[in-house]
């Protein structure tokens, strides 16, 4: 395996500018550079990052949290946060939490041990004092889906309540009077948006009522159970806006159990814009930019890294409207 050394002798220049041309940290001639990749491709060097890490240098590698993997939002997520990080050169370490605090704290104990450059964290259970304590280890964090305000911490968030706002006003175009909806955890940032922005929008017909709102875990089986519920307390029941596309699914998947049809008697909405083509009838979305989101992250964590400014500690992203099946009149 070729060393830094070898390149420094093949390419005529001294080991310190070869390590100042790797980690991108000082002056390098054009002539030098050139001479350096041309031996760093004949020799296909690779640098040592557990070296570097000894050394106090970076390792190339930022680690993402996600808290349920088997939600195709996350996936979507970590392809754009690993297309981004390959573009310029840096590896990502999967984190899946299963939504489990314990095994979350654990992972970031390991992530500190391990001098991660970065952390990318999507997760219903972390807490403030947890990704201060990151930081305070010298390790940049970007918050997607989440928000601490008055903490200087990055966040990405999509525009939850006016998609919830969205979502509502699409139902009732469309002719719903009953509207349910099947709300998320309220201890996530952008599950009580969108409730937020569902009471905003329905209030205005003069049809809200609280016993339309009924309470949900992100899974197709809490929209399945929620559905269940919510028919047999309002069986006229015409419209549903679910807080994600697993619930929604849940809910059609209830709804046609139960006989009844989708669109015709019940229209169902959910939010994400996940790739749902195997859905009968498909499903009507309100879509978040899932991918532009994810290399955002991406970019943000390593500007933190090198210490490059940010223009938005806060970034709001626009939501789309994806009208298919389940709500065609």
């Amino acid at each position: 395996m070729a060393t830094i050394k070898d390149v420094s002798k093949l390419a005529g220049v001294s080991v310190a500018t070869v390590s100042r041309f790797l980690n991108k940290n000082g002056y390098v001639s054009k002539e030098a550079a050139q001479a350096i990749t041309e031996v760093i491709e004949k020799l296909n060097y690779r640098p040592n990052n557990i070296a570097r890490s000894l050394a106090g240098k970076k390792t190339a590698t930022v680690a993402l949290m996600v808290p349920d993997i088997l939600n195709p939002f996350f996936p979507e997520i970590a392809r754009a946060v690993e297309d981004a990080a390959h573009e310029i050169g840096y590896t990502v370490m999967l984190c899946n939490t299963d939504n489990d605090a314990d095994k979350e704290a654990k992972y970031i104990e390991t992530l500190i041990q391990k001098q991660i450059d970065g952390l990318i964290i999507s997760s219903y259970t972390i807490k403030p004092e947890q990704v201060v304590n990151l930081q305070k280890h010298s390790i940049p964090v970007v918050l997607m889906d989440n928000a601490f305000p008055g903490q200087d911490i990055v966040s990405l968030l999509s525009d939850n309540r006016g998609g919830g706002r969205l979502a509502t006003q699409h139902l009732i175009a469309s002719g719903c009077r009953k509207i349910g909806h099947i709300c998320g955890p309220m201890h996530i940032t952008s599950s009580r948006e969108r409730t937020l922005g569902y009471e905003e929008a329905y209030k205005q017909t003069g049809q809200f009522m609280p016993s339309l709102i009924t309470y949900s875990d992100f899974t197709v089986k809490g929209g399945y159970d929620s559905m269940i519920g919510l028919l047999d307390s309002h069986p006229d029941l015409d419209g549903v806006f679910a807080s994600n596309d697993l619930m929604a699914a849940g809910a059609v998947k209830a709804l046609i159990e139960r006989g009844i049809n989708v669109p015709a008697d019940v229209k169902v909405i959910g939010f994400d814009g996940i790739h749902m083509e195997m859905m009968v009838p498909e499903l009507s979305t309100i879509a978040q930019p899932i991918y532009e989101i994810g290399k955002t992250a991406m970019n943000y964590v390593v500007a933190l890294i090198n210490q490059e400014p940010i223009d938005k500690k806060s970034r709001l992203f626009a939501v789309e409207l994806i009208e298919k099946q389940s709500t065609k009149r």
